[in-house]
């Protein structure tokens, strides 16, 4: 559902009202740093994911302890 122009023009005149007009500069710049820093978030986590995806999975060394405990039964019989 697409909002309507006189919908935009009315929320802004609400905003004009509430605040007035030496704080909605302020309030623009707030808004923008906002998206800026969702925007960064967003393509970090993105790329950090990416990233993780793309690593071999590594799998784990033998634990010698393994080898150790079946040595020590064979040598016990």
């Amino acid at each position: 559902m697409p909002i309507h122009p006189l919908w935009l023009l009315l929320i802004l005149l609400a905003v004009l009202l509430v605040f007035g007009p030496s704080r909605l500069p302020e309030l623009g710049s707030a808004v923008g740093k906002a998206m800026r820093e969702f925007r960064k978030a967003t393509s970090d986590l993105t790329s950090e994911v990416t990233n993780a995806a793309k690593q071999e999975p590594q799998t784990p060394p033998e634990s010698t302890a393994k080898g150790s405990s079946s040595e020590a039964k064979s040598s016990s019989n």
